[in-house]
């Protein structure tokens, strides 16, 4: 029996995952505090066309960063023994038996590599999913990934099998590493 075949790949839903609130406050205050003082800058003060230029620059880089931050919390996952399913404004579907690579990648905050965030990267053919670790749920979603990674016999880089052995993630086989 095939991990794609445990119950039956009917497509039910086995979990649903999102980006609880309390996980993206931190990108919202950023998305602010970038956004508010070139505002006020813009508002109460005049400004030359290489002031606007250097401040619009940094509005809408801080404008994107809470738009994608918008856009991540209103997005949920549905996961089931035959897929992967995102909804929200950008709707995906990442078939298991179509998966065609997996990369978890770490992103350290500080020198000493004790703080951070992973991310999980699929794909199956065009279609293509990355989440981060505050979802609700990421290591259940990691180790389904991971199981089916190596069911299929993907080939994972070197970071991504540390990065699951960092997870706990332990599999007979994690497929070929590139």
């Amino acid at each position: 029996m095939t991990p794609l075949d445990e119950a039956g790949g009917d497509g039910a839903v086995t979990s649903r995952h999102v980006y609880p609130t309390s996980a993206m406050i931190g990108d919202y205050l950023r998305a602010a505090a970038g956004l508010l003082p070139t505002g006020a800058v813009f508002v109460t003060a005049p400004v030359g066309t290489v002031g606007a230029t250097v401040l619009g620059g940094f509005a809408a880089i801080f404008a994107v960063f809470g738009l994608r931050t918008v856009i991540r919390h209103g997005t949920r996952l549905e996961m089931s023994e035959s897929q992967l399913r995102t909804h929200g404004t950008v709707r995906r579907t990442i078939t298991w038996s179509e998966l065609d690579r997996m990369k978890l990648a770490y992103y350290s905050t500080r020198r000493d590599r004790r703080a951070g965030w992973m991310q999980l990267e699929l794909g199956a053919g065009r279609s293509r999913v990355c989440l981060d670790s505050r979802i609700e749920g990421f290591d259940q979603l990691v180790r389904r990934a991971a199981e089916i990674a190596a069911w299929r016999g993907l080939p994972l880089n070197d970071a991504t099998v540390a990065n699951l052995a960092a997870l706990g993630v332990e599999l007979p086989e994690l497929g070929a590493r590139r």
